[in-house]
């Protein structure tokens, strides 16, 4: 079995008796003893030149002006810093720079005559520079060599968990080999490379040979008795990573991957961490491109408010911004404990980033006014929302008085303050609605539309629609997960539901690039893929986990929930699809609304958050339906609170009843 707790960029921690520190141990000590030794060899090449070109034994005092010229070039060049167990490429180049220095230094002493006649001839300082680099090279090779053949003593002597297969055998391939050589404690021992590259394709890769494509990876797995595959491949597509996956456990064998290419944030580096294939992997799609200069213009030295910071989106939006270097990021919610976690990761992401929190519920207006008129923000991400929606079916006021007055309220502030660039996130709940989430949040795109006309000259007030994010609170994805580590069953609304999935970096990536450089007054789609059947989201985590559905984990259908429908859209019939912002960005022209109408419903859904049961849910499903006709509520949520249901409950004598999951998420 593989030995879960180790990986190779977490390697175990080293054993309390281990011997103690010599002098050689000492860095100064360390470094006079290469520098030392360097010396000594560029001495020898001087003699050897000598005796070969000019035929007679070298002065001393010539090999010491070499030895000295050597030094200084050297010492110049840093090459005793190297690490020669794990010299490179780099390291061989930069010898090859000091051997081209000694050459021009040589040289420069012959013509200035700085050294008596013939001592400097110009064929002794050609070999001379060339030998003595090469005499360097030729050290820190041996003794890489030597540590090289160490750890593959070690490899053979200590127990071999696992043969392993990378696929892919670029940089992130070779990094994964490196490091797995490199701890052979770990139990894991590359046999091979498979790649698709013809041109990689029989050749050795640091002493691994290249089996070849991947079309023949069961093939090799059977050869080289292989019992770990590891994807090494951060740019593929979920469609690969599916396929790969799928073959490789038709096998029998484990597999491990590495993280995409998504996940990274501004000038992150990736680094070689193995971990399970993830459902994430399996929807991976291309790496947004952002346009880096643009939103540096924007962001670069701003302030920045987030609401809804310690959410999933608001967290991971405060983590790219950052990436920009703003001059503070205020992050603004109302749930402490959430606050601090993004607090937390966003300290320990960027240490020297300028970072602010403010507890404040943007339904309190008074406290909203002190936070704008304290930051002065000039960039508004509003992520803030109620977005569970059987929840929100149950308590429609709530979703007035967040997802709509909140979103005015902070409308009011940013136009107050002078905010120039303000981004809502919106949902694809919003086209032709069944639910309170997306009426409230297609009220609110209408009011950032409407508010765009009083924002400062040259600003951008926009909405962003989106759909689900993968591990964001309250999806699917944690839920089954949970549901898996409890032994089943895996519950499922409808076998034909489906859904648009991005990923939570994906999803961010392209808000700030929508929002902040798209034109004012725009409602912007973000390209969600392919719509995802959850039945077989559900199917494929159970594989992941190492379950066969229906065998070794049931999964049951609990049915639709108030407010759902079977499938999501992203635009309504009078809506275009254009836009040059971003491939993966769209602009919807949704419907225009009259601006007294909406006043009025504004004022109207206010005043009706204050009524009593029944009379409230009356009075707000009536004005949703006035202000997005597109509204068609749901007959086992609010729309139970509908006329014509009235109607056919007076008529039959009965009275209102939710529905079962409908009455417990109304008492909880």
């Amino acid at each position: 079995m593989p030995r879960k707790s180790r990986s190779p960029m977490n390697p175990p921690a080293p054993p309390s008796n281990l011997p103690p520190p010599t002098a050689l141990d000492q860095p100064a000590l360390r470094q006079a003893v290469k520098l030392g030794l360097d010396a000594l060899l560029a001495g020898f090449t001087w003699w050897a030149c000598e005796r070969i070109f000019v035929g007679d034994h070298a002065a001393p005092s010539d090999i010491l002006r070499w030895m000295a010229i050597a030094t200084v070039v050297n010492l110049s060049f840093q090459l005793t810093r190297q690490h020669y167990r794990l010299i490179g490429f780099r390291d061989a180049v930069r010898l090859a720079s000091a051997a081209l220095a000694l050459l021009a230094l040589g040289a420069l002493f012959m013509v200035l005559s700085l050294a008596p006649a013939g001592v400097f001839s110009l064929e002794t300082i050609l070999a001379t520079s060339i030998s003595t680099a090469g005499l360097w090279l030729v050290l820190r090779g041996f003794i890489r060599a030597q540590y090289e053949r160490k750890l593959g003593l070690a490899a053979t002597d200590e127990a071999i968990a696992h043969r392993a297969l990378i696929v892919g055998a670029g940089r992130a391939g070779l990094m994964i080999a490196e490091e797995l050589k490199r701890h052979p404690e770990l139990g894991i021992r590359v046999v091979g490379f498979v790649d698709d590259a013809l041109g990689k394709q029989g050749v050795r890769i640091q002493g691994t040979l290249v089996l070849g494509p991947a079309k023949l990876l069961k093939t090799f797995i059977q050869d080289e008795a292989a019992t770990l595959v590891i994807l090494a491949i951060p740019s593929a597509l979920g469609t690969t990573i599916r396929k790969l996956h799928d073959a490789i456990r038709s096998t029998g064998v484990e597999v491990k991957t590495v993280p995409g290419l998504f996940n990274l944030l501004g000038t992150q580096t990736w680094k070689p961490e193995l971990r399970d294939v993830s459902i994430e992997d399996l929807l991976r799609r291309e790496p947004v491109q952002l346009d880096q200069s643009s939103l540096s213009l924007v962001l670069e030295d701003a302030v920045v408010l987030i609401t809804g910071g310690g959410g999933s989106i608001g967290s991971e939006l405060a983590r790219q911004v950052a990436a920009f270097r703003p001059s503070r990021i205020v992050l603004l919610g109302r749930g402490e404990n959430s606050l601090w976690e993004a607090e937390r990761s966003l300290r320990s992401l960027f240490p020297n980033q300028s970072l602010s929190l403010e507890l404040c519920d943007i339904r309190n207006t008074a406290r909203l006014g002190q936070v704008f008129r304290r930051w002065r923000p000039q960039v508004v991400l509003h992520a803030a929302a109620h977005k569970h929606v059987p929840y929100l079916e149950a308590h429609p006021g709530e979703a007035v008085e967040n997802n709509i007055l909140g979103t005015l309220n902070l409308l009011h502030a940013a136009t107050a303050s002078g905010v120039h660039t303000f981004v809502n996130i919106s949902t694809d709940k919003a086209v032709n609605p069944t639910n309170v989430l997306g009426a409230t949040k297609r009220i609110a795109e209408y009011l950032v539309t409407r508010e765009a006309a009083h924002a400062p000259e040259g600003s951008r007030y926009v909405s962003v629609r989106f759909g689900n994010v993968l591990g964001s609170r309250g999806s699917v994805i944690p839920i089954f997960r949970q549901q898996i580590q409890d032994g089943g069953p895996i519950t499922v609304t409808h076998p034909e539901m489906t859904r648009y999935f991005m990923t939570i970096p994906e999803a961010s990536q392209l808000v700030l690039q929508a929002g902040i450089l798209g034109e004012t007054a725009r409602v912007y789609v973000l390209d969600m893929g392919e719509p995802v059947r959850i039945l077989d989201l559900a199917a494929d985590m159970a594989r992941l986990s190492g379950l066969t559905p229906g065998q070794d984990l049931e999964i049951a259908f609990s049915g639709i929930r108030p407010g759902e429908k079977l499938f999501e859209e992203l635009f309504s019939k009078e809506e275009e699809s254009q836009s040059d912002i971003h491939p993966k960005v769209f602009n919807a022209v949704p419907e225009e609304i009259d601006g007294s109408l909406l006043k009025e419903g504004i004022l109207a859904l206010d005043q009706a958050t204050l009524l009593g049961d029944g009379a409230r849910q009356t009075e707000i499903l009536r004005w949703l339906k006035r202000l997005v006709p597109t509204y068609a509520p749901s007959p086992t949520g609010l729309g139970l609170y509908g006329e014509e249901v009235k109607d056919r409950r007076g008529a039959s004598g009965s009275h209102a009843v939710f529905p079962a999951a409908l009455q417990a998420e109304r008492r909880g």
